[in-house]
């Protein structure tokens, strides 16, 4: 934590410099009423001449507000497809700016109580006797010279009203710390306490008798958003402090980077932040402690995320037929932290202290140090991260396994060709085949391919290289299901490159003429599946599907979309699967290492929610282009088909989690399959896909050794190798609380609790997810206020410094469009957001709850970098400025009306503002330097994501203006969300309820 100026060291956190507040209500009298609250917190005093202020409106804990009485914009209607009908307001004319600094302190306090000092700092008293009530034991008293002695605190009444009383403050709690507070004035500082005059060179606040007069109300005023906690600001601070160094990974529970940092990782001995991240590295020593605090221990573990070129990809590690060294009792696998003991004869396991015998074959001697001399050339002792070569003892019946396969399985129906997809998706495969995925330096990939398309019934394609031509066989007994032939269903594309290639140019000429309207689903899945059976071996399914599944067939489904639901108790029935066929369908699939990846282009209500089922359950991914017209959206699913079928995939993964005595994994989230409690089963698990987990005490941890974490994920290559990858981290533990609010992680905090809400909407009405998401953010602030922060007015909201912006960031969480719909999403977009954040890395959430809001025209034309983002906020537009907004899965472009005329022109090739087209998604190739910067950052930002994001030019004013507004996060929404000043002031009162 970065000291603040004139600060100095006491007990084992920074101390900030104590300052004087007036006009602050003190701790010691009676609660404050919630009027009183807000009036606090808008900068207001209480008294007959000011009337309290109303509580803050439009929090969506009550019902939505109405489009009558709203201010602000309306909701993402057509996040995933379609837009909203009618004219926006007007945007505001304030000039936007880029996040400005939370100031070192709070602001200037009127000049007849305060004046800074022309330097030094006070210094805490010694306290004797007992702390005054509702203190708390400060610790330790500090003896300090030159100090002025009180009045024994036993003199005081107990319930005496000790406002501007002069004595000493109780001393700092060895676990207080500064944390950031909100002001009375509106400003937002870092935290100070009440400081009372006793010979500092900060005069008191007044006491009794100080000056004659009942003291002057300030007028009331609003809460300067400038004066909040900026994620902007934050984002910022963490790239310019931590992003030029590598972050070495040898020290145990060290605070990574935040993943909006561009910043190389060192392995020496823990797993890479972009593998594992937690919600703290520091962990509660006790139970008890962990439910006081509320803080959710969790880790999102990626165990096969990409890594940027300049960072090696994890050794391979090949002990011979012995296989991979592991504990007897755990089944730990080797890693740095086991303990060699006799002269390198046993070890210790470090997970669950067991003694093992080391084999002949793996004995190395040891060091003076006790560690084995050859601990730097084997990466399992040294290294965080690492991969072993499965025995057979690893793959299923005891023999290896044989590579993939991919099965392509296209939607022949009447939609699907005559939106042109059909004929659009032959012409890509015929090159994209050229481009699966292949092992390190193999010429060609080993998986091999297969086609089937269908409508009421399945055709089955045989393409073996000895035809001249494909043939093709029909399966109409949909009920029944089997695969017609084997031998040429699955082929190697190099050698049949001629057959398929005639097969794609026929598939959309075959068809042309369809009027078959109905599908069927299950069926299509289940012949892929009993393909990969029949050709003993895993892999992937492409499911090409455009409508609701009515045909008569297993997995039929019906039209129940209804929005009176919504607000409901029944609410919950809308995010479950409609029947139970495709979760045992499913379970099928995993357990044949079948993964299903879905591409969905509907015109109407599809059923996500229980279409989804398959690929969720098997690591699969869904992709949704709502009203597909091949000129607007080809490029973006080209580009996503593209990706999804080059990226590295393992198959028919297994993956556990161990932890070190005291704590276990309890709760899993992501794209997966459990058959009991700790296995997480994978049809397939590529480099975008996270596992959440989320762990529990079940014994008390020790200070000294820490707590452990190892993540073993078993899986086939796409070459078809049996490995096991391999993950440690080693993290603090914590006696004291501030210990545990020093070292959070809020990005990953968001993460867990955004999956925890979106599990909990399966079972609970979304009303009272979003409140028990509220009360356990208030629970996380109040414990920190009450046990770490230094004793200060009730008036003033205190943060965790490294926590300061879980109130923004949950507000998003509680605004989106599952928990929060406004009146134009769609049960199926809700469905299909909620699955797509299940699986989502900590990078993707941030992005996706707080969106990217970058001015084009505010830095020069020829910098390469990134301009600096602003704050998600309509006041923060400027409409002489252009700005990009980006949320991972939406790109917009806003134009300002009264953007110059060159602009205009450099971008668009058009004359005026006026001329510009609403809703233009590609912009013109123009050769000057401004087109040529604003192309190349759409470029980055694309490559940055793990989808294609369609780009969407807004104009000012502009009906579209709608669709942007929703992700101007920090304002209030139109369908009830509360704007993020109004959440804070919602928040405080919250949590002064829970210390009252």
């Amino acid at each position: 934590m970065q000291r603040l100026p004139g600060s100095q060291p006491f007990g084992s956190a920074p101390l900030a410099p104590m300052v004087s507040q007036p006009n602050v209500l003190q701790p010691y009298g009676p609660p404050p009423t919630s009027a009183q609250v807000t009036a606090q917190l808008a900068g207001m005093q209480i008294s007959g001449a000011v009337a309290p202020a109303p509580p803050p409106s439009g929090l969506g804990y009550g019902p939505p507000t109405s489009l009558a009485s709203a201010s602000g914009s309306f909701p993402n209607s057509g996040l995933y497809g379609s837009y909203p009908q009618g004219q926006a307001p007007p945007l505001s004319q304030a000039q936007g700016h880029s996040g400005t600094q939370p100031p070192q302190r709070s602001a200037p306090l009127p000049a007849s109580n305060f004046t800074p000092p022309a330097s030094g700092v006070p210094r805490m008293p010694s306290m004797t006797g007992p702390p005054l009530p509702g203190q708390g034991f400060g610790g330790p008293p500090v003896s300090q010279p030159n100090h002025v002695s009180s009045p024994p605190p036993q003199a005081l009444h107990p319930g005496t009203q000790m406002s501007g009383l002069p004595g000493p403050p109780p001393p700092m709690h060895s676990s207080q710390q500064p944390g950031y507070q909100l002001q009375q004035n509106g400003s937002f500082g870092p935290a100070r306490g009440p400081q009372p005059n006793y010979g500092s060179p900060y005069p008191a606040a007044p006491t009794f008798g100080s000056q004659p007069g009942p003291p002057q109300p300030l007028p009331p005023k609003r809460l300067d958003p400038d004066a909040i906690p900026s994620p902007i600001q934050v984002i910022e601070d963490d790239r310019n402090n931590r992003g030029s160094e590598p972050f070495v990974t040898g020290v145990r529970g060290q605070v990574p980077p935040l993943v909006t940092t561009n910043f190389l990782v060192k392995d020496q001995g823990n797993a890479s932040p972009r593998y594992i991240r937690c919600t703290s590295y520091n962990i509660p020593c006790t139970s008890d402690m962990a439910k006081q605090a509320q803080v959710p221990l969790a880790a999102v573990i990626k165990p096969l995320a990409r890594l940027p070129p300049e960072e090696a990809l994890p050794y391979v590690v090949d002990h011979g037929e012995s296989g991979p060294l592991r504990c007897n009792r755990c089944k730990a696998y080797m890693c740095p932290f086991m303990q060699f003991i006799e002269g390198g004869r046993r070890f210790q396991c470090c997970f669950c202290s067991c003694i093992n015998d080391v084999p002949p074959q793996y004995f190395q001697h040891l060091d003076h140090t006790g560690k084995r001399v050859d601990a730097y050339d084997r990466p399992e002792l040294s290294l965080g991260s690492y991969e072993f070569l499965a025995t057979v003892d690893y793959c299923k019946n005891n023999k290896f396994p044989s590579p993939p396969a991919f099965i392509f399985m296209i939607d022949v129906s009447y939609n699907a060709i005559r939106s042109g997809l059909v004929r659009l998706l032959c012409e890509e495969l015929k090159s994209l085949l050229d481009f699966l995925p292949r092992e390190g330096g193999a010429e060609e990939s080993a998986i091999r391919v297969g086609f089937v398309t269908y409508n009421k019934v399945l055709h089955f394609y045989n393409v073996k290289s000895s035809l001249a031509q494909p043939q093709m066989m029909v399966v109409s007994d949909v009920a029944d299901m089997f695969v017609p032939l084997l031998d040429g269903f699955l082929v190697n594309v190099s050698e049949s490159r001629a057959v398929i290639t005639s097969l794609l140019d026929q598939i959309p000429e075959m068809f042309a003429d369809t009027r078959e309207t109905e599908t069927v689903f299950a069926p299509v899945i289940q012949a892929g599946m009993e393909a990969l059976k029949a050709a003993e071996c895993a892999g992937k399914l492409f499911l090409f599907h455009t409508s609701l599944p009515i045909a008569e067939a297993p997995g039929k489904l019906k039209n129940r979309d209804d929005r009176k639901l919504i607000n409901t108790d029944k609410e919950k029935t809308l995010f479950q699967p409609q029947t139970g066929a495709y979760q045992s369908l499913a379970k099928d699939c995993v357990a044949q290492g079948c993964c299903v990846d879905l591409f969905l282009f509907p015109n109407q209500y599809m059923d996500v929610a229980t279409l989804s089922v398959v690929p969720q359950l098997t690591g699969g991914s869904v992709y949704k282009y709502t009203c597909f017209q091949v000129e607007n959206d080809q490029e973006r699913f080209l580009s996503d088909l593209r990706r999804d079928v080059q990226k590295v995939v393992g198959f028919d993964a297994v993956m556990r989690v161990r932890t070190s005595t005291g704590i276990r994994a309890v709760d899993f989230f992501g794209a997966f399959y459990m058959s009991n409690t700790t296995d997480v089963e994978l049809a397939g698990l590529d480099g975008d896909k996270t596992v959440t987990v989320e762990f529990k005490h079940d014994d008390r941890l020790n200070e000294e050794s820490g707590a452990l974490l190892q993540c073993a994920l078993l899986y086939t290559s796409c070459a078809g190798q049996r490995r096991l990858r391999i993950h440690n981290l080693a993290l603090n533990c914590c006696t004291q609380l501030a210990d545990l609010y020093r070292n959070c992680e809020t990005d990953t905090l968001i993460n867990y609790m955004a999956k925890f809400a979106y599990r909990g909407v399966l079972n609970s009405p979304v009303k009272n997810v979003r409140d028990s998401l509220i009360t356990q953010c208030a629970q996380i602030l109040a414990c920190y206020r009450k046990n770490c922060a230094s004793p200060s007015s009730a008036g003033q909201l205190i943060l965790p410094e490294c926590m300061k912006l879980l109130p923004v960031y949950l507000n998003c969480v509680l605004k989106s469009d599952v928990l929060q719909p406004g009146a134009e999403v769609t049960t199926d977009d809700r469905a299909y957001v909620r699955q797509l954040v299940t699986s989502m890395d900590v990078a993707e959430t941030n992005v996706f709850f707080y969106p990217r809001l970058l001015p084009l025209t505010k830095s020069p034309i020829e910098s390469t970098t990134e301009p600096p983002a602003v704050r998600a906020s309509e006041e923060r537009l400027s409409n002489g400025d252009i700005y990009l907004l980006e949320n991972g899965l939406n790109l917009f472009l806003w134009v300002g009306a009264s953007v110059q005329q060159g602009i205009v022109q450099s971008l668009f090739n058009i004359s005026s503002f006026s001329q510009i087209p609403s809703g233009l998604s590609v912009l013109p190739v123009l050769d000057n330097p401004l087109s040529k910067k604003v192309r190349g950052l759409i470029d980055s930002l694309r490559a940055q994501r793990s989808r294609y994001m369609k780009l969407i030019v807004v104009k000012q004013e502009d009906k579209l203006e709608m669709l942007f507004k929703h992700f101007l996060v920090e304002d209030k929404s139109l369908n009830g969300g509360a704007s993020y000043v109004d959440f804070l002031c919602h928040m405080h009162k919250e949590i002064r309820q829970l210390l009252s």
